[in-house]
């Protein structure tokens, strides 16, 4: 059985054990993707030929991955390293190992890549370089016949009216970076944080949704507004000079608890809802009392733009197409793991008030590059972001077989950036535009293998 929790210091004692010396510190990147029926770009069903279940059995069948199943359903694959997993509409995410270089998580995704490739055209399926189901409404798309999910869904919509959206029909791409201590961990949330609203514009992926355009370049990131705001967003005090482990742990005490996991079987704690990691922790629940596994768990029910768990995690990025998409780690290790480089990130944003960020994050969703902070367009200070995560990646000099650094995996976005686009606006004028409003020629024109990864 998992160790018991007895006091505060015990969840605070649990951010310290993640700690790592900086010849330690790794990345772990995580990409969501959308998979879409190629005759029509809806949502593929979990269930049936065709289907998100029959991939998975097909991927683990021709590359020798392990099933992992829930009460008959398979819902993930593991390999030594990684693993495949699924959210909730299907979506399907590779959840990668930790990588000492970018170098490293760019030969697991291009082989990911072409595995995913390879078995959805044996099923009518494509991948989209997209952040949003382009076609299919929530109620067009199969949830997972997974027990926190149908935990999460009716509470979704009880919380906010975009919740369930976020579920269904959303893709992220996320990178997890180590710390050394206390100290190391809040500056890097706070940049984190602090940045927010760049990387939405940089990254804005999502401007598709229910057969149309929905007037956002981030519609995924709008979602996130009004999903569930008592564990989500950019809380305040994370921009305090002196936040804590305990700051983020009082936080995360009063975020009301999803669920217990007790013999791999799942206590919905949302029917009434309330109960909250503090009042657990004081009083239990029946006969259950507060678990290390416990916390680790309710950690990852917190849906703050980046969070706190025994790294650092960075969750704000729209899923990209597949040449974009270790441009995100790739930044962040340049930016994040050299001292002068997150320096500089938090020159670009630290004068913001908290209502500022909120307002500038708001103009990113619906804008995108051309959001404005003040008289400064986010594209400048995307672009001088990216900048800096260059120079970090230079400095750090770590090199491929052919002698290259790890910024190669961030030019090909920072011309883009450069030129004023983001994925967003060029899907936006490409739907206008050449593809007519067609969805066939959008599901062409986004698909997984139209370009080469680097």
């Amino acid at each position: 059985m998992s160790e018991l929790l007895e006091k505060k210091e015990d969840l605070i004692r649990y951010f310290e054990e993640g700690g790592k010396p900086r010849a330690q510190w790794r990345v772990g990147s995580e990409y969501e993707k959308v998979v879409v029926r190629t005759a029509d770009g809806t949502a593929i069903p979990y269930s049936g030929a065709g289907g998100v279940e029959d991939l998975l059995q097909r991927m683990a069948a021709d590359y020798g991955f392990e099933p992992e199943d829930e009460h008959g359903h398979i819902l993930a694959l593991k390999s030594d390293r990684s693993a495949i997993t699924l959210e909730p509409g299907g979506q399907v995410e590779l959840s990668g190992e930790q990588c000492d270089s970018i170098h490293c998580a760019y030969d697991e995704f291009a082989t990911h890549v072409q595995q995913l490739i390879e078995v959805t055209n044996k099923i009518g399926a494509t991948v989209l370089g997209l952040a949003m189901q382009p076609v299919s409404r929530i109620d067009q798309i199969e949830l997972l016949p997974k027990a926190r999910y149908h935990i999460m869904y009716p509470y979704m919509a009880r919380k906010g009216k975009l919740g369930q959206r976020m579920m269904k029909q959303t893709a992220g791409v996320q990178a997890n970076l180590d710390y050394s201590d206390e100290a190391d961990a809040m500056r890097k949330l706070r940049v984190s944080m602090g940045i927010v609203p760049l990387l939405y514009a940089i990254f804005a992926n999502s401007p598709l949704s229910d057969g149309g355009l929905n007037g956002y370049h981030s519609f995924r990131g709008h979602i996130w507004t009004d999903t569930d705001n008592e564990r989500s967003g950019v809380p305040e005090f994370v921009f305090r000079p002196d936040c804590s482990f305990e700051d983020y742990a009082e936080f995360a005490l009063d975020v009301p608890m999803y669920f217990l996991i007790r013999n791999h079987e799942y206590i919905d704690l949302t029917q009434p809802p309330g109960l909250t990691f503090r009042q657990y922790l004081e009083r239990g629940y029946g006969r259950e009392r507060a678990t290390v596994e416990d916390w680790t768990n309710h950690l990852t029910t917190i849906f703050t733009e980046v969070r706190l768990k025994r790294y650092v995690e960075i969750r704000t990025a729209d899923s990209q197409p597949p040449q974009f998409m270790l441009a995100l780690p790739a930044l962040l290790k340049g930016t994040l793991y050299d001292d002068d480089c997150i320096a500089g990130a938090w020159d670009l944003v630290k004068r913001w008030s908290y209502r500022e960020r909120l307002e500038i994050t708001d103009a990113a969703h619906k804008q995108g590059l051309d959001a404005r902070a003040g008289k400064i367009k986010l594209q400048e200070l995307g672009y001088e972001l990216m900048q800096i995560a260059a120079r970090g990646l230079e400095r750090q000099r770590t090199l491929n077989k052919s002698g290259q650094d790890e910024s190669i995996y961030l030019l090909r976005l920072m011309d883009l950036v450069r030129s004023g686009h983001s994925q967003a606006s060029l899907v936006i004028s490409r739907w206008k535009g050449e593809w007519n409003y067609d969805v066939g020629r959008l599901v062409k024109g986004c698909a997984y293998g139209a370009e080469p990864i680097l």
